[in-house]
């Protein structure tokens, strides 16, 4: 009896990394008006950040619905395995709940974890699983707890170029956004308890550097025996690489490569191109 893990696309794994993988990836719809796109099947991230900047409303979201994960996991259960499925945080969608309510006649054999993250938080936690699934040493339940005691320890912080998009979807008056922008205001966002929240703001791209640098460190630093990462959203990863040519003392001497990761549909629809960002468990 094999155990199976099954994501959501908000983690921004593709169809072919999941493959590559061995993930069962369940996609988010993502609507621009008229025009509904599988996000990680049929829209890359290149393609999403093409069509949001041509958009003049944000694109949206759907849940994924309970039917869709019951035949995932009738699938599962049919070929006698079990499994564990890692969703975006519950205070962001209604997939979470939807998952829960599709497992509950699946008894001890499907096992829901809310990531209390969305994007490369998530990603972190789904890439932890698997290193504890391959690993063979413990039973589902066992990788379970560990997996919602880890959560917790997960860190998301980025820094936006724009507040656009925040304005776009209401989240910010239209006075605030263009104040912000006429004094190059960079909001720095984390992840807290499953919610996006603005930790800090900083005057310009140099400063907001900094502001990343000094929240990392406020966090007791990065613990490179597990997963972590840093994000770009938009179509260059230039203004990243300077993040982390600046920031280099964080990194030197405990990793010699840094993966990069690209923001996709899920959050990058309320940050827009351009936004940077460092993902890690805290020590």
């Amino acid at each position: 009896m094999a155990i199976k893990l099954i994501v959501d696309s908000a983690c921004d794994i593709n169809q072919k990394e999941a493959d590559n993988l061995g993930i069962i990836l369940l996609p988010i719809e993502v609507r621009f008006d008229q025009e509904i796109y599988l996000d990680g099947v049929d829209i890359t991230p290149i393609k999403f950040y093409e069509k949001l900047v041509e958009s003049d409303q944000l694109p949206t979201t759907g849940q994924i619905n309970p039917y869709r994960f019951e035949q995932v996991y009738e699938r599962v259960i049919k070929s006698g395995d079990q499994a564990i499925v890692i969703t975006l945080s519950s205070k962001l969608s209604g997939t979470y709940n939807n998952a829960k309510l599709a497992a509950e006649k699946y008894n001890d054999n499907i096992y829901v974890v809310d990531s209390l993250n969305a994007c490369v938080g998530e990603r972190l936690l789904i890439q932890y699983a698997l290193k504890l699934i391959k690993e063979d040493k413990l039973d589902i339940k066992q990788i379970v707890d560990i997996l919602n005691n880890k959560k917790t320890k997960i860190n998301v912080l980025a820094m936006l170029d724009t507040l656009l998009y925040l304005k776009k979807g209401g989240r910010i008056s239209a006075f605030v956004a263009f104040s912000g922008e006429l004094l190059s205001i960079k909001p720095v966002i984390g992840v807290i308890d499953g919610e996006v929240k603005l930790v800090g703001k900083a005057r310009g791209s140099k400063n907001g550097n900094n502001l990343l640098c000094k929240l990392v460190s406020e966090k007791g630093g990065i613990d490179f025996s597990m997963p972590y990462g840093v994000v770009y959203s938009g179509f260059s990863d230039a203004t990243l690489k300077k993040y982390v040519k600046d920031s280099e003392y964080l990194w030197q001497g405990h990793t010699d490569e840094l993966p990069i990761y690209i923001i996709g549909c899920t959050i990058g629809t309320h940050v827009g191109p351009g936004t940077i960002g460092v993902a890690f468990f805290e020590k």
